[in-house]
């Protein structure tokens, strides 16, 4: 004889609801009306009831307490009562005959739009992009060639990556062709050449230099500049990479504000022309609470268009017997529990991201009012010790979920951060500090950026100590590029 912990078959349904995303949330509802014969949705225009699904249960305690209790204490049940199929929580072994409604909970309504709603556009929820390769061969079917010609060309477009580059040399292109077609190396140029003409500009270059060249020769004659673009792009663009502004302009014999123009031309071109066909399929973010603000208090509510409403079917509800032990009455009283603790869980669910959710707004108003600037830190442990929750249920809430603000959607996961110390003894949320860092750059001397160093001295200078490398580290996940790259010529 002994105890050992066990996740219930509930608590398992739980926790999985807990961490799913809205979207995968709205499959697995989906799943569950389609396989259980009890859920429903909930029509509209009915009354709606927000009670305890499990209310004629006269032991069962608040949905939230029954899920966090059971994350901290993994559901402790003994093999004896597994065997006996007692649950911690179970309906009455006397049903009644007809539903109540407690077996009722509002989720919200469905997202998808009626079929009769103007704006509701089937092609963009539904198509996926076109692939460069498929952009690429369309237009190849327009263009009158030869049998041999566009064997090569379809090979050639095979070679190009998504970026619009030409990966394999035509070396080793005209080597992979069989010897007894005799293909020679100019006839796979040429074809290449008749590939760059096609959309979008640049397709199918070699290197960065041929990629803008191509761009170029596109432009009308007329383009002011184009010529000295050309020469730049063809001859030095190894110069313009490293920013030598000097030895351009003493190579071109160009003024200081000629230069700069040829530089904005070329800057104009697109480095990566295979980028504009985009070939993945849109994604899209529903938020799963939405906050405003009402006076001088900020407003947490669930976003009641995420998920249908659902509901315990009245109907098959009544059919369940009392006392009946048949096959039949046993496979619609064990859908009915089902059906009662799928709706349990989505409650608990939704009562636990509201305390979460409200938690979070309660400690970041300053972000709320004032932006990236007034984040302060914040980690799992403080939440979890708001709401009386275990670090792991938070850190289920807060992954896959978002947040629609004033200020845009953010994933939960985002007002968490660590801390750095102030000179005056406080603590500054890293989010903070990029975003210092972030309005430091924008307002730089273009002609003399600022250096990590240079950058750290500023922030020191507002009672922030980071050392350089932490700047360093801030500045890469910003996405901005060391002073040496970010030097313009003005």
């Amino acid at each position: 004889m002994g105890q050992q912990l066990t996740m219930t078959p509930q608590l398992q349904q739980a926790i999985r609801l807990l961490q799913l995303s809205t979207l995968d949330l709205q499959q697995e509802i989906q799943e569950a009306l389609e396989s259980n014969p009890m859920l429903e949705r909930q029509e509209e225009g009915e009354d709606f009831d927000n009670s305890d699904p499990m209310a004629d249960n006269a032991e069962s305690k608040p949905a939230a307490d029954v899920q966090e209790s059971s994350f901290q204490e993994a559901a402790a049940t003994t093999v004896d009562n597994l065997e006996d199929g007692e649950w911690g929580e179970r309906i009455p072994n006397e049903l009644p005959v007809d539903t109540a409604w407690e077996d009722i909970y509002q989720t919200s309504a469905s997202s998808l739009p009626s079929n009769d709603d103007d704006e509701w556009d089937f092609t963009t929820r539904t198509s996926a992009g076109e692939s460069l390769q498929s952009h690429l061969l369309w237009q190849l079917n327009l263009a009158p060639m030869s049998d041999t010609d566009r064997l090569i060309a379809v090979t050639l477009i095979d070679c190009i990556n998504n970026q619009g580059y030409l990966d394999e040399t035509l070396e080793e292109i005209c080597e992979s062709f069989d010897p007894e077609l005799d293909i020679e190396l100019d006839e796979v140029e040429a074809v290449l050449h008749r590939i760059q003409q096609f959309e979008p500009a640049g397709i199918g270059a070699r290197n960065l230099g041929e990629c803008l060249l191509l761009q170029l020769r596109q432009l009308p004659p007329r383009t002011p500049w184009i010529a000295e673009a050309q020469r730049l792009v063809s001859d030095y663009i190894d110069l313009l990479g490293s920013r030598d502004y000097s030895q351009l302009m003493r190579r071109m014999k160009l003024k200081e504000d000629e230069l700069r123009q040829v530089i904005e031309l070329v800057q104009s071109l697109n480095p990566r022309p295979g980028s504009q066909i985009e070939s993945s399929e849109a994604e899209y973010v529903v938020p799963d609470v939405i906050v405003r603000k009402d006076s001088d208090r900020w407003l947490v509510e669930l976003n009641q268009e995420a998920v249908p409403r659902l509901r315990v079917n009245p109907q098959y509800a009544g059919f369940v017997r009392r006392a009946d032990t048949s096959a039949d009455n046993t496979f619609m009283r064990n859908q009915l529990q089902e059906a009662r603790w799928f709706i349990k869980s989505l409650q608990s669910r939704n009562e636990t991201l509201m305390k979460v959710a409200t938690q979070i707004v309660e400690h970041q108003r300053g972000f709320l009012d004032h932006g990236d600037e007034a984040m302060k830190p914040l980690v799992l442990h403080d939440i979890a010790e708001a709401v009386g929750m275990h670090e792991s249920t938070i850190s289920r809430v807060t992954t896959q979920k978002y947040m629609h603000t004033p200020r845009g959607i953010y994933e939960l996961k985002y007002f968490f951060s660590s801390h750095v110390s102030t000179a005056e003894g406080g603590e500054c949320s890293s989010t903070a500090i990029r975003a210092i860092i972030k309005k430091l750059v924008a307002a730089e001397n273009q002609k003399k950026p600022l250096s990590d160093s240079k950058i750290a001295g500023l922030l020191e200078a507002q009672g922030i100590q980071v050392a350089r490398r932490t700047v360093a580290k801030y500045r890469e996940s910003l996405g901005i590029a060391p002073s040496s790259e970010r030097k313009r010529l003005m």
